[in-house]
């Protein structure tokens, strides 16, 4: 039988990382309730700890972009699954009763999202150096279907966990399993296809035909700043991706909660119901993947990956509001899990952009757009509870809607055919012609 290309079992092992990553930065949401009560939290004190991760995170996105492109996807993404295993556990550490524990409590959670802030710019940087053009969205759909694997199945494991040994335990149990994947992408990962043993030439010759510029060694590609800065196309996505970022955490950091206070469930029926928008998640971020790919075969660059940008928007937005109105609790997590789901069809996109427009320096550019995305988490997770408390849960869905429809008009305005640069070879070669 044919063996299948080494290319997807790395993409499946990144997928693994995708969704450790989200359980790590998700299951303080989950054991919120008894963090709260044992340091004295309330909501808003909480959704500082849950912000102070999302800053860190968005702080360190260009930073961990460069690393990407000096260090390589395989070297890069080690060293941060190990630095957030390290704080994940360093969270359960923090003893209560003591002054300054929330300072400690923001403090760790802070430097866990300065430690996750690898994974994406990293693993954009393998696809660029990894994946024919074509099957970028599709790739890129798996990737980030672990974001809804990592938070579908963070609500069940961490409440059972937290009702059989306790919120720390599940803290514990999150930074060993992350350790264990680091380990194995370690071993298994190269930086680029030419370095890979396992790689025939059969698959070698593919990846080097769908690539318009084949991948320099890690720490010889050239970062194009002043292409970055100037580029319209990475601005409004950018813009774009900050709305993706506010409204998805609205389900990755307070959907739990919404159920529990707004709905009245009780911890494991809440639990379960909150599985329901990051199961849709995962669906349709594959589905959005080979969505886009299909019509960009067919269609072109432009209209596969902006396309399902400007739709995905525009629907979640009518989906949150309707969502957020309907009067049983079973209606309302449905009618928001499609929200969340429609949402992700657009996922792939993003990322599969700043591939097409960045090539070797897709780390650093995808890194610019995330932390877009990253602020506009770090602003909801504080802004929502505020807004729930002073105007209602509703309010709250409808600030959401209104961006998530501001984002759908910045795709409009986006060229994913158009460079940023000429890669390195290329400047090489024409530095050489003019000298």
């Amino acid at each position: 039988m044919r063996r299948p290309p080494v290319r997807a079992g790395l993409v499946f092992c990144i997928f693994l990382l995708s969704a450790v990553a989200y359980l790590d930065r998700t299951n303080v949401s989950i054991a919120g309730p008894q963090i709260s009560r044992e340091y004295g939290l309330g909501n808003v004190r909480l959704g500082w700890v849950i912000s102070a991760f999302l800053v860190g995170y968005a702080a360190s996105q260009v930073l961990a972009g460069w690393v990407a492109v000096r260090l390589g996807p395989r070297r890069a993404l080690t060293l941060g699954v190990l630095w957030w295993g390290a704080f994940t556990l360093g969270t359960a550490l923090v003893p209560a009763g003591i002054g300054g524990a929330l300072l400690m409590l923001i403090a760790v959670r802070c430097a866990l999202g300065l430690g996750e802030a690898i994974i994406y710019p990293a693993s954009n940087q393998f696809v660029a150096q990894w994946i024919p053009e074509r099957e970028r969205g599709t790739v890129n759909g798996v990737i980030f279907a672990g974001v809804g694997a990592g938070s579908a199945i963070t609500p069940p494991l961490v409440a059972a966990i937290v009702v059989g040994y306790g919120w720390r335990a599940a803290f514990w149990f999150s930074a060993a399993i992350g350790v264990a994947a680091g380990a194995v992408w370690y071993c298994i990962a190269r930086d680029t296809p030419d370095e890979h043993p396992w790689v025939t030439p059969e698959e070698l010759s593919r990846i080097r035909a769908g690539i318009s510029e084949m991948p320099q060694p890690a720490g010889k590609a050239r970062v194009p700043w002043r292409a970055i800065l100037r580029s319209r196309t990475l601005l409004l996505l950018t813009f774009s991706c900050f709305t993706f970022g506010y409204v998805a955490w609205i389900f990755l950091g307070w959907f739990f909660m919404y159920m529990r206070q707004a709905r009245g469930m009780d911890l494991k029926e809440s639990a379960v119901y909150t599985m329901i928008p990051f199961v849709a998640m995962t669906v349709f971020c594959v589905a959005g993947g080979v969505l886009g790919d299909w019509i960009t075969q067919r269609r072109g660059l432009r209209a596969g990956r902006c396309g399902p940008g400007v739709v995905a928007l525009f629907v979640t937005a009518v989906l949150l509001v309707a969502g957020s109105r309907v009067g049983s609790a079973a209606a309302a997590a449905v009618t928001l899990a499609a929200g969340a789901g429609v949402l992700y069809l657009c996922q792939s996109s993003y990322w599969s952009v700043t591939a097409d427009i960045a090539g070797e320096s897709a780390g650093v550019v995808s890194a610019v757009m995330n932390m877009g995305a990253q602020i506009g988490g770090a602003l909801t997770a504080s802004l929502t509870p505020w807004i729930a408390l002073r105007f209602g849960w509703t309010t709250s869905f409808l600030v959401a809607a209104l961006l998530a429809t501001a984002g759908a008009i910045a795709w409009l305005g986006v060229d994913p055919e158009t460079k940023l640069a000429p890669s390195t070879r290329e400047g090489l070669e024409r530095d050489a012609n003019l000298a």
